[in-house]
């Protein structure tokens, strides 16, 4: 079969809804031939804008002209604005996507009939229950299966002449804190609890009964509770759901199969409405379903006891990697210990992508679009990334870099199909560190665990990032403390530093040292003639005389204004001639290029002695200013005469 590149753009692949859908697409991915690149986000349950933009980004990542087909859960991402940028990147792609249970104009559709679904089971509520007073949690308001299935719920209330009181409807986010913000808000804003709660999904159904048994409601027998999704035997929540059972596994097969047939030019009808069949059981009073049989007990059991284990396993392999990873105290620590971890959890594929710019000291700007450059605020995906991690079946690979529209280096590639790949931003807040790539037939990807390990992984590397901008600024201080910022060599401060060492042991070992002092002649004329930026460029010019001319490890700094000085350790007359007379040359060469409108000079002294203990540098400092100053007068002396 032809191998085939697909995106699939999901958010929240912990949640059950999605975890499902995963699993059919990784089956039909197997089954078709098919490579999946999974751009997945955790956002949402942050409570942090700034986190959800940093999540978001991974899917500017993907560049959809390099795919040959999408699967797309938009409906699991909450912001419009997001998803419309995929959608138009994706049209312009021109590449075939299914969409699942988001009916998308344009693109393949996979998906249930929610208002007929949730007519059921209100239906069933009221006609074989009898129930009256009825509570709603919702999905999100954008959501269109949310809308549809609060839309037929109403209906159905509608016209059993019922009526919902205010507040008697939660809009939550399909997640679990939503189930116990809606029975607290119930408690809090209803003049009497409702018989009945209808819930979206399963997970906010489950939440909201262990609210109400935490306040002392029975469940059924105070109020009923149903979901929606039937996602009880991958949860085991604390009493069997009456629900609607669909088949999520089932749509992310199609969807490939659906990618397939576009392939191969299978003709297929645009839209597959799959059958859902509602479950009736222990949490509306329908106990009739309820599990009864020992071995079914027995099995239950045992997966409850295995969730258990695996959840201890992955929580102790993740807070080991949590303390590890934070106590490094820099790159290259980070790094090894990120790779005994890859090891540890032994993934089938690993790759660790970094922004060339990762570890930027730039402040993030909301309202600056970034750039590839180095400087620029990290906000967006750098043209090229590095990839420090490559690890694949046990084995770690040469690091490379990569163009970041590429996602794998070239490593990664082999001819094998059916492959599905985890890809995860690296973040903190908005600012784009990376992103991880993840390929692995042991490890629970779609674990709600799995978010704590790419955020732990984010975290710590951020940690990293200041450690090294940290780093960055003493070492940025200690140059503004050392080095003099007009000229570029050392100020007075660094001079001592650089040379207290040699100074020390030339005293010990009673070597020889050199103090030279150098001062330029008519600084005042070019001042007064030129001006005082001629006058600056003629004191830069000494400075770099000094650095072509100073090549025998001599320590040279400006003294200040426009003086300079110079020092030899274990030094001889003959070499201090040698450096006069080339520090001289260098001047002269200024001169003869012909691109100063002055003519530079400098006067020059020095001494040559053997420190004693207690002696001071700056004592042979003064010493060799007498001699340079001597020399200096005769050379007036000499420009006098010669007038």
């Amino acid at each position: 079969m032809s191998r085939h590149k697909i995106a699939v753009v999901i958010e929240e692949i912990g949640q059950s809804y999605q975890s499902a859908i995963i699993s059919g697409i990784s089956s039909g991915a197997e089954k078709y031939g098919l490579n999946i690149s999974a751009f997945t986000s955790f956002s949402g349950d942050m409570d942090n804008p700034r986190h959800d933009m940093g999540e978001f980004n991974i899917f500017n990542l993907p560049d959809f002209s390099d795919f040959d087909g999408a699967i797309l859960l938009t409906n699991t991402l909450s912001h419009k604005v997001v998803v419309n940028d995929i959608l138009e990147r994706i049209r312009i792609a021109g590449i075939p996507a299914v969409s699942i249970d988001n009916d998308l104009p344009g693109f393949y559709h996979i998906g249930i009939d929610n208002k007929n679904a949730m007519r059921v089971i209100t239906e069933h509520m009221i006609t074989e229950h009898n129930y009256r007073r009825f509570a709603y949690i919702s999905g999100p308001r954008a959501n269109p299966e949310s809308e549809d299935r609060l839309e037929a719920f109403c209906q159905v209330i509608g016209e059993h002449g019922l009526r919902i009181e205010k507040n008697a409807i939660h809009f939550g986010d399909f997640r679990a804190p939503s189930g116990k913000a809606a029975v607290e808000q119930f408690i809090d804003e209803l003049p009497e609890m409702p018989e009945a709660i209808i819930c979206a999904n399963d997970v906010m159904a489950a939440s909201a009964i262990t609210a109400l048994i935490s306040h002392g409601y029975r469940v059924p027998d105070d109020i009923a509770v149903t979901g929606f999704d039937n996602t009880y035997n991958s949860n085991n929540y604390q009493m069997e759901l009456t629900s609607v059972e669909r088949p999520l596994e089932l749509s992310g097969e199609l969807a490939c199969k659906m990618l397939y047939n576009h392939f191969k030019g299978i003709s297929q009808e645009r839209d597959i409405i799959l059958n859902m069949s509602p479950r009736f059981t222990e949490s509306c009073d329908c106990i009739h379903n309820a599990l009864s049989d020992v071995s079914e007990l027995r099995e239950l059991n045992y997966r409850n006891f295995s969730n258990f284990e695996s959840l201890q396993n992955y929580t102790s392999v993740l807070n080991r990697m949590s303390t590890q990873l934070l106590a490094c105290n820099n790159f290259d620590e980070y790094i090894a210990s990120l790779k005994r971890i890859a090891v540890e959890i032994h993934p089938d594929e690993f790759y660790f992508c970094l922004c060339e710019n990762w570890d930027s000291e730039s402040a993030v700007d909301n309202t600056t679009k970034g750039s590839n450059s180095r400087t620029s605020v990290p906000i967006a995906y750098t043209d090229y990334v590095i990839v420090p991690i490559i690890y694949i079946n046990g084995e770690f690979h040469e690091s490379c870099r990569i163009r970041s529209q590429d996602i794998f280096p070239p490593a990664a590639e082999d001819d094998s199909d059916g492959r599905l790949y985890f890809i995860n931003p690296l973040h903190f807040g908005e600012r784009c560190l990376g992103y991880m790539a993840i390929r692995s037939t042991r490890l629970p990807l779609q674990n709600i665990m799995f978010e704590t390990f790419c955020i732990n992984v984010s975290n710590s590397l951020e940690n990293i990032r200041k450690l090294m901008c940290l780093e960055y600024a003493v070492k940025r201080l200690g140059s503004l403390y050392t080095m003099d910022t007009f000229s570029g060599i050392y100020n007075r401060n660094g001079f001592v530093q650089a040379s207290e060492e040699l100074f020390r042991k030339s005293i010990e070992e009673h070597l020889n040292i050199m103090l030279m002092f150098i001062d330029l002649d008519g600084l005042k004329g070019i001042n007064d003639t030129y001006g005082h930026s001629t006058g600056d460029q003629a004191i830069c010019s000494i400075a770099d005389v000094l650095v072509d001319s100073c090549q025998d490890g001599e320590v040279f700094c400006r003294f200040g204004g426009d003086e300079f000085i110079v020092f030899g350790a274990d030094y001889s007359d003959e070499k201090a001639r040698q450096l006069t007379d080339r520090i001289q040359e260098n001047i002269a060469k200024i001169n003869n290029n012909g691109l100063n409108s002055f003519t530079l000079s400098a006067s020059t002294g020095y001494v040559v002695d053997t420190p004693e203990e207690g002696e001071d540098i700056f004592s042979f400092v003064t010493e060799a200013d007498k001699i340079m100053y001597s020399a200096k007068r005769r050379k007036k002396r000499l420009l006098i005469s010669e007038e």
